[in-house]
């Protein structure tokens, strides 16, 4: 049966058990089991109004808000797909993702309104109807989300078999990649899909009925809505919903409300660090902390150890949210591993013919089971190239020790050949990290005559710090062998990023082979070999 794998009935069968129970707290109001079903079934009947059927897409670029979950789960029930759009894409961004995904309906916060309608999409065919979520109208040409579905205050949605998912693997969620590496592709998500990575999340979080989850992650990105929101939701727990990440509000609700299970960035997490001092004692309620996003360094996770954050980590991708866990003890036991993999998947390493990698060797994780993609919406070339015999191939290399631990090595796409030899970047950054000057690193492979390709490194110094190219190369000395010395060294103020603060490497090739280097002020010349 869907029911049992639609996040909209959860809440609807927890608003009969437990229809006072607090779902979600947001900006101090609290939001009942019961009033989270009934604001879903309004937002049901207002997309009906407009015509929205199953099938059809429905985008929205909010920030953290009771309206983006209302809308997700109105589109679980109806069957509509939802599509989550990164409110911080620059106005060519967005309209190649709504180009991409072709909604019926876009849904957009007041704070976008320049970007959105600068894009004229009241124009485009087939027709895009524009809705915003404001404290008044935005324009007359746009509706008025609050205002309009409030009208269907009490209304009970329309809804049978052909109105409605019918068989799990239907399309629940379109979510955009973060495009490091090109073009986001839109990666299509079943309503399994969704039931089994909170499966896994249940498990990973030891989630409880009582349980109070904070989110600071972005619902636009799967840490946020499929890591933390869905099971909340799921168990019939509660979350406490931040608009966007401030360190001391964060600390101020973890006491608040006395919340035991959290989830957050490297990036969070060195700012809770830095603003500490004071807040120490609010740590004592949380139950699980845990950290993904990037590739973590064992001294990072020291770090967070010694402020007090005793942190589980995970791994995983849009296409398949969480593949990888490691255990508080594990991290501390094997320091640089992501862990073993999730319940609920098969996960394996496999060499360029697909086979299993022995134990020590590097090639690439595959995944496959109930939490993995369908597919890339619109893009049959790329879903084969990702999708092989049944397989996901995610375009990660690792290795695996004899325990059965995974470490990261890089992206395979990040790698690059010098001479004939594999350089992975990942391992350079992880030595001139070290260096006291650097404050982050990111090394790319560029064109070279001599090489075919050879490391550049894009470095960011410390503040204050004199950071001399020629001392950078000489610290790789001892440390790495020399074909995987960076041959260029460039200094930024600092880098693009995606929302998760991953470095977008892409960018920073193109601009260098583009030369369009802003605030980059030192090349270095070829180091020997």
């Amino acid at each position: 049966m869907i029911k049992s794998m639609n996040i909209a009935w959860w809440v609807k069968r927890w608003s009969e058990l437990h229809p006072q129970k607090a779902a979600v707290i947001f900006e101090g109001n609290q939001i009942s089991y019961l009033e989270l079903h009934q604001r879903v079934n309004r937002a049901c009947c207002w997309l009906q109004t407009l015509g929205i059927e199953k099938g059809d897409r429905v985008a929205v670029m909010l920030n953290n808000c009771p309206e983006f979950l209302e809308l997700f789960l109105a589109c679980s029930r109806m069957g509509a797909l939802f599509v989550p759009i990164n409110y911080r894409l620059a106005a060519p961004e967005l309209e190649y993702t709504l180009t991409n995904s072709r909604p019926r309906l876009f849904v957009f916060g007041e704070e976008f309104a320049d970007t959105v309608l600068s894009l004229e999409l009241n124009s485009r065919r087939p027709l895009m109807l524009l809705a915003g979520i404001a404290g008044s109208a935005i324009s007359d040409a746009i509706l008025d989300y609050r205002g309009e579905s409030a009208a269907c205050e009490g209304q009970q949605p329309f809804l049978t078999d052909l109105l409605a998912p019918a068989v799990p693997e239907e399309a629940h969620v379109i979510m955009y990649t973060s495009g490091t590496t090109g073009q986001p592709k839109g990666a299509v998500l079943s309503h399994r899909k969704t039931f089994f990575n909170c499966l896994n999340a249940d498990i990973f979080f030891k989630l409880h009925f009582d349980d109070i989850m904070l989110i600071v992650l972005p619902l636009f990105h799967s840490g946020g809505l499929f890591i933390q929101a869905s099971p909340v939701i799921y168990k019939g727990a509660t979350m406490i919903l931040h608009k966007s990440f401030d360190p001391h509000r964060t600390y101020r609700d973890i006491r608040k409300y006395q919340v035991t299970k959290f989830l957050g960035v490297p990036t969070v997490y060195k700012s809770l660090v830095k603003a500490e001092t004071k807040h120490k004692t609010a740590l004592s309620s949380l139950k699980v902390c845990a950290i993904g996003g990037e590739k973590l360094t064992p001294e990072l996770m020291a770090q967070f150890r010694g402020a007090g954050f005793s942190l589980r980590q995970i791994m995983g991708q849009t296409e398949t949210s969480i593949l990888l866990w490691a255990h508080e003890k594990d991290v501390v036991r094997k320091p640089g591993s992501v862990g073993k993999p999730v319940f609920h998947a098969e996960v394996r390493i496999v060499d360029r013919q697909g086979r299993p990698s022995d134990p020590g060797q590097v090639g690439e994780i595959v995944v496959r089971g109930s939490i993995m993609m369908t597919e890339y919406w619109q893009d049959p070339v790329k879903t084969e190239d990702t999708i092989r015999g049944g397989w996901l191939h995610t375009g990660d290399l690792a290795r695996m020790d004899d325990d059965g631990y995974f470490y990261l090595i890089d992206r395979a796409k990040d790698m690059f050949i010098s001479g004939g030899e594999n350089v992975y970047p990942a391992e350079i950054e992880r030595v001139l990290r070290k260096h006291p000057a650097v404050e982050d690193i990111a090394v790319v492979g560029v064109p070279d005559e001599s090489w075919g390709e050879v490391g550049c490194a894009f470095v960011m110094a410390k503040p204050g710090a004199d950071l001399k190219s020629e001392d950078l190369i000489r610290f790789c000395d001892g440390q790495l062998a020399r074909y995987k010395w960076p041959k260029k060294i460039l200094v930024a103020e600092d880098f693009p990023r995606t929302a998760l603060g991953k470095v977008r490497k892409s960018v920073l090739r193109e601009n260098y082979l583009g030369k369009d280097i802003v605030a980059l002020t030192i090349e270095h010349g070829a180091a020997p070999v």
